[in-house]
C-alpha cells in the first residue's frame, strides 16, 4: 500500500460507504460525480494522494479539492461542485461588435493579399490589433473564441455565396418573350406535319469557349479483366490550346450545327449563320435564340444581315440569362459525352472529335424542349 498521505482519514458509516460505492458503479449519473466517488472511495482504502491520482486517472489538485471538501463537510460535499458567483463576461459587447466588424471588412481591405478571413487569419489579427482598438479582453483570443463571435451573429467570412444580379432592366420581358417563342414552337410541334407552318423554324444558338485540347504524355493503358477495372491514365499532360465551339439546335427536329473554331469573332459566328442558310430552303425564316454576344451585334455581322434581308429574326435573351437558352442543354450534352474525359495529339484532332460528336448526334436526333412555362405565369415587373 502507498504512503498515506498527511491529511486525516475519511470517516464514513456503512451506510454511507454502501451509497458511495453504488454512485461509483452507475452508468447513469455522468462522469464528475462517478469520478469523484471513486476518488473518495480510494482515499477511504488508505491510498496516498498520489495513489488515488495515479488510480483515477486525474490530476492531484483534483483529488486535493475532493478530499478536503468530503472531510470538511461530508461526503456528500466531496461529490459536487461548491457554489460560486458567476463571473462578469470577460469579453464586452464593444469587443465582439469590433471582431464583427472586422469578419465583414474583407482582409485585402486591410492590406492583406487574401480575398476572404479564415477563422485563424482572424483570430491572428484580432490578438495582435486587439490592444491598439482597446479591446485588451481579446489579447488572447483563440480561434475558438473568434467562432464563437461569429457563431452568435451567424457570419461566415470564409465563405462566398454567389448571386445572380439583375442588370437588364427588361429582363421580365425578355424572358417572357424567349418562353413565348418555346411555347410557340411546342404547340407547332405537337401538330400534324401537314399543318405545321414551315415558313419559319426556331434554333437555339450559343457558345462554348475555353475546350482544351489536351494531350496524354504517355499511353493509356487498357483495362484487365479480374485485375485493372479502369482505364489508367498517366497524371502529366500536355496542352494544345483551346477551342470554342458555335453551336445552334433545331427546336423542331433536333438537328445540330456546330463550328469549332480558336475564336469567337465576328467571322466566326458568321460561318455559323452561312450553314443555317446553307441548310434551309429558301423563303423559311430562321428565328435564332441567342445571347448578348458583340459578335451577333458587330458590323461585320449586320453587313451580312443586310445581306439576306428577313432571312434572319433574332430573339435575345436578357443580361445574365444564359440559362434561358436551350443551347446549354446541348452543350451539356457534349460535356456528358464526347467531350468526356478526351485525349487529343493535337489541336486539329479535337476539332475533328467534336464534329464527329455532333455527327452522332444527328444521326438520332433529340428534340430539346423547355418545361419551366410556370414562369409565365409570374407578374410582370
Amino acid at each position: 500500500m502507498s504512503k498515506k498521505s498527511k491529511r486525516a482519514p475519511l470517516q464514513l458509516t456503512e451506510e454511507e460507504l454502501k451509497k458511495l460505492k453504488s454512485i461509483a458503479k452507475s452508468r447513469t449519473l455522468g462522469g464528475s460525480p462517478v469520478e469523484r466517488a471513486n476518488i473518495l472511495l480510494y482515499y477511504y482504502e488508505g491510498l496516498s494522494i498520489e495513489g488515488v491520482s495515479a488510480k483515477a486517472g486525474v490530476s492531484r489538485p483534483t483529488v486535493y479539492k475532493c478530499i478536503d471538501k468530503a472531510l470538511a463537510m461530508g461526503y456528500e460535499a466531496g461529490l459536487k461542485d461548491l457554489p460560486h458567483s458567476p463571473k462578469e463576461p470577460e469579453i464586452t459587447l464593444e469587443a465582439k461588435a469590433w471582431v464583427t466588424n472586422l469578419a465583414c471588412t474583407k482582409p485585402k481591405d486591410l492590406g492583406f493579399a487574401a480575398e476572404v478571413w479564415s477563422r485563424q487569419s482572424l483570430a491572428n489579427y484580432v490578438k495582435k490589433h486587439a490592444e491598439a482598438n482597446g479591446h485588451p479582453s481579446l489579447r488572447r483570443a483563440s480561434k475558438a473564441t473568434v467562432h464563437r463571435i461569429l457563431k452568435e451573429n451567424k457570419l461566415q467570412p470564409h465563405k462566398i455565396k454567389y448571386y445572380l444580379e439583375k442588370r437588364d432592366p427588361e429582363f421580365d420581358r425578355k424572358m417572357r418573350e424567349v418562353l413565348l417563342v418555346y411555347q410557340d414552337v411546342q404547340l407547332e410541334n405537337k401538330k400534324d406535319e401537314k399543318d405545321r407552318n414551315m415558313t419559319i423554324v426556331t434554333v437555339c444558338i450559343d457558345e462554348k469557349p475555353g475546350v482544351q485540347a489536351i494531350a496524354n504524355t504517355a499511353p493509356d493503358l487498357p483495362m484487365v479483366p479480374g485485375k485493372h477495372r479502369t482505364i489508367a491514365r498517366d497524371h502529366e499532360y500536355v496542352r494544345h490550346g483551346t477551342a470554342s465551339i458555335l453551336a445552334g439546335i433545331d427546336l423542331h427536329d433536333g438537328h445540330v450545327f456546330a463550328q469549332v473554331q480558336r475564336r469567337h469573332r465576328s467571322r466566326e459566328f458568321i460561318e455559323l449563320l452561312k450553314e443555317l442558310n446553307e441548310y434551309y430552303p429558301e423563303g423559311v425564316q430562321i428565328r435564332i435564340i441567342l445571347d448578348n454576344h458583340s459578335s451577333h451585334v458587330s458590323k461585320e455581322t449586320m453587313g451580312y444581315l443586310a445581306t439576306r434581308p428577313g432571312r434572319f429574326v433574332y430573339v435575345r435573351t436578357p443580361t445574365h440569362g444564359s440559362w434561358l437558352n436551350l443551347a446549354e442543354t446541348l452543350f451539356g450534352k457534349m460535356a456528358r459525352s464526347f467531350l468526356r474525359n478526351i485525349r487529343v495529339k493535337s489541336w486539329d484532332e479535337l476539332k475533328e472529335r467534336i464534329l464527329k460528336g455532333v455527327e452522332e448526334f444527328n444521326e438520332n436526333p433529340v428534340i430539346h424542349r423547355w418545361t419551366k412555362f410556370a414562369l409565365l405565369d409570374q407578374p410582370k415587373s
